[in-house]
Order: C-alpha cells, then structure tokens, then sequence
C-alpha cells in the first residue's frame, strides 16, 4: 500500500516564528515513517515559501533557510493541483501532490484561521481546526464573548482600540473602575504569551496597554486572578478524547513567553494536585467549551483555578505547541498515546473530516 503524503508547514512570519521551527522538528520525526512520506515546507520571516528537503535538526537551529537546495514554491488555491507548485533552478515547475497538510505553525497567519481559508480552498485536508474556530479562539475578545454566551465562565474584561491611545489616561482610568488590580493586558490576537504584562497600577497598565499594542491593534485587559494555572488536551472531530489536567507551576511570577518554553520539567504535574471532582469538572468544561466555538482536530483548552476554587476558563489554544516540553503532548503522552501514535491520529481525523464534507 502507497504512503499518505504529509506537508509539514514550519515558520511564518509571526512573532512565534522560533517556537514553530520546534514544535515543526519534533512533529517530522513523530510522523510515522512506515505510513506517510512527509514534505516539508518552510516560511521565512519574511514571508517565502520553500521547499526544504534537508535533515530536522537544521529546522530545529534554524539553518534550513540557508540550504542551497531550497527552492520557492507555493501552495496552490485550485484543488485540482491539491498540493504545492515548487519553481526549480532551470525554471521548470514541479507539482507536489499531498495528501493532508499539518500546520505546525504558532501565532497571526499560522493559527488565526488565515492559513486555514486557504487549505479550504485548496480543499486539502488539514490538520487542526477550521477556519472559521481558529479564528475565534486566536481573538481573545471573540473567545470570551462566544464562551460566556454559552455559560463558560471567564475573568471580567475589557477591550481597548488602538485609536483609544489618543486619551490613553482616561482610558485607563476608565478600566480601573471596571477591573480590579492586578490586571492583565494581552494583544487580542497573539498566542504563546507573547505581548502579556502584569499591571499592579495605573503607570503599568499604561505601559502593559502600550506594548501589547506593538502586537496587535485589539487588546484585551483582563481581571487578574489569584490561583492555579492548569490545562486539558482535548483531540477529535465528534468522539473526543479529554485529557488528564495537568498544572503549571511556573518559574516566573506567571505563566508567561520564558516560562513557557523554557521552563524545568518539574514545574509541571501530570496529573494536577487537584482533588478528582474538581479535575473532572474542569474536564468537562473544557468539552463543553472546545465543542461550543466549533474546534475539531486538537486543542489546548487552558484554565484557572482560583484560590476559592472555582474553574475559569482563559484561552483555547487551536494549535498549541509541539516542543519536547509542551504541555499537549505531554498530556497525551500521560493517557498512554506515543508521540507518533498522536500525530498519526491527528492525520487521520484531518482525512476523515474531509472525507465526511466531500
């Protein structure tokens, strides 16, 4: 029996660049290699599409942009071509047929359903959430508004709009008599942390508001909580597998960019510390609320749980991050599925969603 043909997609022009050249490495040499061919396609910062056929480890540093045997290619929206139109040194155009793409891309353009339109187009099955749920989990404002109308409870909050630095002290004045302190400002649309401040006065939440704006023109504050960080992997289109919560017990004062790519192995706890009824509530609401804002595939639903006890949902993260120590492999590894086992079952739950939409 022929090989499925695998594109992984590695880069982007997003400020999580470094972090999917990781994630990117460890998913290529998870793929099993007895079922699926694996093509590998890079984005530069800048934004360049190539074909890479070099070793993982050069993914991983970052050296593959420099291969000489690189050559540009792009992914074509007629679902005749179903796959890649790469342009060789003699000018000739090589055609890649691919049977399922996987994303392995973080951050604006990789996870916010921009990517996504453009595999459906293609019509070419994808790992991951589609995108229209990839769109509305990467928006923080989006998220909270679809979920707290389904009854899933979140942090109080507010919206800022880059035309409101015009009177950015009356704004913040504004929020301070909605929000208690400490607050947390956050790019609407930015994953992995980047862009996230803690605000214990009304001088840092200026500040806070400021440098998230650098990442984003939305941006979403936030009541600061006091608890627990914990997350649940959720995988499947309509039979889903719930994971096990495991808590984050970060090195930093939160869970914050630093903390979460490079922090020790033992400040997390697979399973949490939590008693069995709180983690199977926090389970449930994490099903509840993956199903309720339409994700498919995998995500990373991730929760608080406050000192009084109560589960607050914080993001859902539609393509969370493949590093040896990311949480959502991590998670599925705890529930006895291997890493390739994982991506072999998210390939083929890409294929059986297509295969259910033709």
């Amino acid at each position: 029996m022929a090989k499925l043909k695998v594109a992984v997609i590695f880069g982007g022009r997003s400020n999580e660049h470094e972090i999917s050249l990781i994630s990117a490495a460890h998913i290529i040499e998870s793929i099993p290699a007895s079922k699926y061919e694996v093509v590998m396609i890079g984005i530069t910062r800048k934004g360049h599409w190539l074909h890479y056929i070099g070793q993982t480890d050069k993914i991983r540093s970052g050296e593959w942009e420099d291969d000489a045997d690189n050559v540009p290619c792009i992914l074509s929206p007629d679902p005749v071509d179903r796959g890649f139109i790469a342009t060789l040194p003699d000018g000739d155009i090589q055609r890649i047929r691919v049977d399922c793409v996987f994303p392995a891309l973080h951050g604006k353009n990789g996870e916010d359903g921009t990517i996504q339109g453009l595999f459906q187009l293609s019509q070419i099955p994808f790992v991951g959430c589609d995108m229209l749920s990839s769109a509305c989990c990467m928006d923080k404002e989006s998220t909270h508004r679809i979920l707290e109308s389904c009854g899933v409870k979140m942090a109080k909050w507010v919206s800022v709009r880059y035309r409101e630095l015009d009177d950015i002290d009356a704004k913040c004045e504004q929020i301070a008599n909605c929000l208690k302190f400490p607050m947390f400002i956050k790019p609407s649309r930015s994953g992995s942390s980047v862009g996230i401040s803690k605000a214990n006065n009304l001088n840092e939440l200026r500040i806070g508001i400021k440098t998230a704006f650098s990442h984003d023109d939305r941006v979403v504050v936030e009541q600061g909580l006091s608890g627990t960080e914990c997350e649940c992997a959720v995988m499947g289109n309509d039979k889903l597998i719930v994971s096990a919560v495991g808590e984050i017990a970060p090195a930093n004062e939160f869970y914050d960019f630093e903390s979460k790519y490079t922090v020790p192995q033992e400040q997390t706890f697979i399973p949490a510390r939590f008693p069995q009824e709180k983690s199977d509530e926090i389970r449930s609401i994490a099903e509840r609320a993956y199903r309720a804002i339409g994700c498919e595939g995998l995500a990373r639903v991730d929760f608080f749980l406050t000192d009084e006890g109560e589960a607050v949902l914080n993001e859902i993260n539609t393509l969370p991050g493949h590093t040896p120590i990311s949480m959502y492999p991590k998670l599925m590894e705890y529930g006895g599925m291997s890493a390739s086992e994982e991506v072999d079952r998210l390939i083929s739950l890409a294929i059986e969603r297509a295969e259910m939409n033709e």
